[in-house]
């Protein structure tokens, strides 16, 4: 009997699905089988005793407890998804445009690459978790804010005022402007992807465009954007997901000091249970939206 060969679609499938196995395993490995574990957790009131510990069950005490008897845990989480909101826009933005400048050809282009992604270095590992008693970071924070000063507070206020902007677009302007030097030490990443992207586009594209007689304008909206838009939706993604585990976020701080040193484990993994959830929530929502207007190549 003669074998059926694998058409050429068929085995790009299987070299694909074989370069994503390693994630698969450990997905089931450390993320899965954990994330159950913590579902259970949060079900149960974990007692310490010898040799390990105790469940007892308790059905949905945890989670009425840090929704209606927890004073800090709303209160945090709200401000946590209103952070969110207004940085991810600003990020994704600011990189973009980052990446659009260091694309471009200069002298000291590898330098000015190394700057912008200067942050990223500072903000991870064992320097982050010296950061915070640092003298130098402290300086350099006191130094960014007296820098965005003249940008903030009641004189951007009444200069945008004046310019008949809408109040809801001045305050996320205005809030935006106060947390810049969050957003930029939060877009390192962003702008290597975007890097990468613009990088990926065939330069045949944008010659053909100009044979066109297409300006430059044109060329960017017409074939910038819907080539890179697989890109940006992936670090929309990406933003999300770093804003809600970043480790200045007080919602996560506050989760690991109720379920380590505060009310119990149990209640630590129901307000850990109910974040994902949130977060998963709001990222099945922003994929849904934006996948509606991006553009695969094949």
């Amino acid at each position: 009997m003669k074998r059926k060969r694998l058409t050429l679609t068929q085995q790009r499938s299987l070299t694909g699905y074989l370069f994503t196995l390693p994630f698969i395993i450990g997905f089931i490995l450390f993320f899965l089988a954990p994330f159950v574990q913590s579902v259970v957790f949060s079900l149960n009131h974990l007692r310490i005793v010898t040799g390990g510990y105790e469940l007892i069950y308790n059905n949905w005490e945890n989670y009425k407890h840090a929704l209606f008897v927890d004073t800090n845990f709303l209160p945090t989480f709200t401000q946590t998804l209103l952070n969110m909101l207004l940085d991810v826009p600003a990020i994704v933005f600011f990189s973009f445009f980052a990446a659009l400048l260091l694309n471009q050809k200069f002298k000291g282009r590898l330098l000015a690459r190394s700057i912008f992604f200067l942050p990223v270095i500072l903000s991870s590992g064992v320097i982050a978790g010296l950061e915070a008693s640092d003298y130098m970071a402290n300086m350099m924070r006191e130094t960014a804010n007296v820098a965005t000063s003249f940008l903030s507070g009641p004189a951007l206020t009444e200069f945008l005022m004046q310019m008949k902007i809408p109040r809801e677009l001045l305050m996320y302007v205005v809030n935006v402007v106060d947390r810049i030097p969050e957003i930029i030490r939060a877009s390192g990443i962003q702008i290597l992807i975007f890097l990468a992207g613009l990088q990926s586009i065939s330069p045949s594209l944008y010659e053909a465009a100009r044979v066109e007689g297409a300006s430059g304008w044109q060329t960017f909206w017409l074939i910038t954007i819907p080539v890179l838009s697989p890109t940006i939706l992936a670090n929309v993604v990406y933003s999300i997901i770093d804003s809600f585990l970043a480790p200045t976020n007080d919602l996560v701080n506050y989760i690991r000091s109720t379920a380590f040193g505060g009310a119990g484990f149990g209640i630590g993994t129901a307000m850990g249970v109910m974040y994902f959830a949130a977060v998963a929530v709001i990222l099945a929502i922003v994929v849904g939206i934006i996948s509606r207007y991006v553009v695969y190549q094949d």
